[in-house]
């Protein structure tokens, strides 16, 4: 009987992400089955991203690299981001190949990220670190764009918020992974210990099945993936060959700006704040925990590298708090709207970073990382739905980059700024850091009072009508 109802959970998963489809809705609604292999490969992009997040401020301190010049090293990600995403957004809107839209930008990006993520522990000093970091942040970005596009050209409007959320789940999921696995190699004997500036064989070999990890999952949803071609080809070939290319790309973006949703612009003031704050968790947790947990503030204290291991952890108890809400979000959204869901979360997030100031309990410090992990949820998650909702659908992919923009701005602010007064206001210690981006996630959770977001009442999922 019980094996009977554990059986009949597992098979109502699909209902519980997909709604019905309404007549309403020109696509054809997908299996759960289509919308998972469509977004598989995010599972090992953000492998890689999870590594670099985890991994790159341990790497650049073994490599000599001090703390309050962290920030402007950790400037590749959103300069790569502001400039490339856009840009692959808008070729791809205008980009037709026997494989399809979006699937050769997200495989060259794939290819390319994998021989950085490879080389990058090998990295004999720090210019060596940081020249592969801007090569592999470029290719992420240039794989990571093409797969919120497809979202937007692949589901109906009804099943859109669900697609985003298979995403989110594949973000966390492929950070859970690489969160774990210095664990997991630490359990089979593979030595945590650098050195002399050298970066320990635990940090190498989770490089390494990172590079396997991005392959398999991009190649899969490669394969399995058939994208709607254009519904009038001679029509399409006529714009591809006035608009279409590289240099085209510059004036679309432009228009894109100039002709930009009120909607997607208020965006900007809650990402501004959010993404703000959000590299303080990437670049100072790890010592964070080290410092206040384990009292290891240095490279050179004892137990520092298992100690800046937790942040790993830590990131992965996130990771697997966004992995349940990504599942709930669909739910959430259908209850109390879009714009109350994005600030509750980023509110549970604000609070989570502000209580780590009063424990060196590593226990609490995950605790308060399942805060984090609500908010983590939405701030994937959220900002999509409302753009896609919002634009036209031939240029999802324009929008989609300058959405990314939202996000690479502020954190280019952050990283300009932070080391000028890291020392200072922030007493060089990295929880005041965390503390600050709490600070932002709450600012942010305020700026969504004033989004615009027209919310659709959802179709009854089978088996809760009238909830």
């Amino acid at each position: 009987m019980v094996q009977r109802r554990i059986l009949r959970a597992i098979s109502l998963i699909p209902s519980i992400f997909l709604p019905p489809m309404t007549t309403t809705t020109l696509k054809p609604s997908l299996s759960f089955w289509q919308i998972w292999n469509m977004s598989f490969g995010f599972l090992g992009i953000q492998y890689g991203f999870g590594l670099q997040q985890a991994n790159m401020s341990p790497i650049f301190r073994y490599l000599g690299a001090d703390e309050s010049s962290l920030p402007i090293l950790w400037l590749a990600g959103p300069i790569t981001g502001l400039v490339i995403q856009p840009i692959i957004g808008a070729m791809s809107d205008k980009t037709w190949t026997r494989y399809g839209r979006r699937r050769p930008y997200f495989l060259v990006g794939a290819l390319v990220g994998s021989i950085a993520v490879l080389l990058m522990p090998y990295s004999p000093v720090l210019w060596v670190a940081v020249s592969l970091f801007w090569i592999l942040d470029a290719a992420m970005n240039t794989a990571m764009e093409p797969y919120r596009a497809l979202v937007g050209d692949q589901l109906n409007d009804s099943q859109r918020t669900v697609g985003f959320a298979v995403q989110s789940f594949m973000i966390a999921g492929g950070q859970i992974l690489s969160g774990l696995m210095p664990l997991f190699l630490g359990l089979v004997g593979i030595s945590a210990v650098a050195s002399g500036h050298g970066v320990p064989d635990i940090v190498k070999y989770s490089f390494v099945i990172g590079v396997g990890a991005m392959l398999i999952t991009v190649l899969w949803t490669f394969f399995t993936t058939e994208e709607y071609p254009p519904q009038n080809m001679v029509e399409f070939r006529k714009m591809q060959s006035e608009k279409g290319g590289f240099w085209n790309a510059f004036k679309e973006i432009a228009d894109a700006v100039r002709e930009m949703p009120d909607a997607i612009r208020k965006l900007w003031w809650v990402k501004l704040a959010t993404w703000y704050g959000m590299p303080l968790m990437w670049q100072y947790l790890g010592l964070s925990i080290a410092r206040h947990c384990f009292n290891a503030p240095t490279p050179d204290s004892p137990g520092f590298e298992a100690a800046s291991q937790w942040g790993g952890v830590a990131l992965t108890v996130m990771n697997i708090t966004t992995v349940v809400m990504s599942i709930l979000i669909p739910m959430v959204v259908r209850k109390i709207g879009t714009k109350q869901t994005y600030a509750a979360f980023l509110t549970a997030g604000g609070v989570g970073f502000l209580a780590m100031l009063f424990t060196p309990n590593i226990n609490l410090v995950l605790a308060c990382m399942t805060l984090v992990g609500v908010a983590w949820s939405a701030i994937i998650t959220m900002p999509f739905i409302i753009a896609t909702a919002a634009v036209p659908a031939e240029r999802i992919g324009v929008y989609m980059g300058l959405l990314n923009a939202f996000i690479c701005i502020p954190q280019i602010i952050n990283m300009i700024t932070v080391g000028s007064f890291y020392d200072s206001l922030l007493g060089g210690d990295p929880r005041n850091a965390l503390a600050l981006l709490g600070v932002c996630l709450l600012i942010g959770a305020f700026a969504c009072v004033f989004l615009k977001v027209e919310d659709h009442i959802q179709p009854s999922l089978p088996g809760h009508e009238g909830s």
